[in-house]
């Protein structure tokens, strides 16, 4: 499907957004491409590297978002916090996919009320999830042997060197501030845990064991809703990255563990390391044109307008095959 108009990142210039055009440029060289920043000049400086983009300055205050009426484009990617959702509503009233990764568990509430009160407008893609729902995908790719899934527990290590720039980092901070506590899903029940409950050791590739703890992220209810599993755990530890430990650059770790039984009956356990020598960007940069790639039908049938998630809308198996093109590796334990 040819795409004459421009998909508009917001925050295009950050680690997020400008590496999600990169991928783009890569898989499709004549996608136009427009990189809305506040600073005008880092933002022509990543649309001259990409190629066939633009560079626009964007006020996230206002409503129009500071845009020119004489610019059309194919979908809205918001890679930051937008507090007043004006590129939502920019979105909505264009009739645009929208594609939302800063928002977080605790904070989808106005997003998912937007989409549902104008259900007709177009789809919206909340994809708020850790690395923007890779993780998601990667773990339904490793269920997909499993009859029945009793237990899916994900332990991720980030690298305390690699939070991301300063909104990723504001993020983060803005999510500790709003709540410490961890969502799980325990006897088919979604429970909030603290304090020691909340408590984790998380497994790095070599073996390392990292202080951690219990997040309240989307993946959770993702996997728990797409699996039937009664019981899902996502537990989250920053620290020493086995990279960093052997002198190299930072890596991003992902261990999977999943319980169940097989098509026979039979009990089945597995448990995998997804990693990449390079840590989170790269990840999530290839979530979000993941998720842009299918919101304007350049793969797979046209989405329909409503709230979509990433395991929604993305095949696992070519999601994994994706993460493995860019460096992923895939260990079974």
């Amino acid at each position: 499907m040819e795409q004459s108009k421009s998909v508009l990142i917001m925050g295009g210039s950050g680690q997020a957004g400008a590496g999600a055009a990169a991928v783009l440029r890569r898989w499709y060289p004549t996608l136009p491409l427009t990189i809305a920043a506040r600073d005008l000049d880092r933002a022509q400086q990543v649309a001259d590297e990409l190629g066939a983009a633009t560079a626009v300055t964007i006020d996230l205050q206002r409503s129009d978002l500071g845009l020119s009426t004489d610019h059309s484009y194919s979908a809205v990617v918001a890679a930051l916090w937008d507090n007043r959702l004006h590129g939502l509503r920019y979105a909505q009233r264009r009739g645009l996919p929208y594609l939302s990764i800063s928002s977080g568990l605790v904070e989808i509430a106005p997003e998912v009320v937007a989409g549902a009160q104008r259900a007709d407008a177009a789809p919206i893609l909340v994809a708020s999830h850790f690395c923007a729902g890779l993780v998601v995908l990667a773990a339904l790719d490793s269920a997909r042997d499993f009859d029945r899934i009793d237990t899916i527990r994900i332990g991720a290590v980030l690298d305390e060197s690699d939070i991301g720039g300063p909104a990723g980092i504001a993020d983060l901070q803005r999510w500790s501030e709003v709540t410490s506590a961890g969502l799980v899903r325990r006897d088919s029940i979604f429970t909030w845990v603290d304090g020691p409950d909340a408590q984790a050791g998380v497994a790095s590739v070599d073996g390392t064991v990292l202080p951690g703890q219990s997040i309240a992220v989307l993946d959770v209810p993702s996997l728990a809703l797409a699996t039937g599993a009664p019981n899902v755990r996502f537990d989250f530890a920053v620290g020493e990255s086995a990279g960093r430990r052997r002198g190299e650059p930072v890596s991003a770790e992902v261990r999977i563990d999943i319980e169940g039984t097989d098509p026979t009956g039979a009990p089945l356990t597995t448990s995998r390391y997804v990693a990449h020598p390079a840590g989170q960007r790269p990840w999530t940069a290839l979530g979000v044109a993941l998720g842009v790639e299918r919101l304007l039908g350049l793969r797979g049938e046209p989405v329909a307008p409503g709230i979509h998630t990433p395991e929604a809308l993305l095949d696992p198996v070519y999601v994994v095959e994706r993460m493995a093109e860019i460096g992923t590796t895939f260990e079974t334990v």
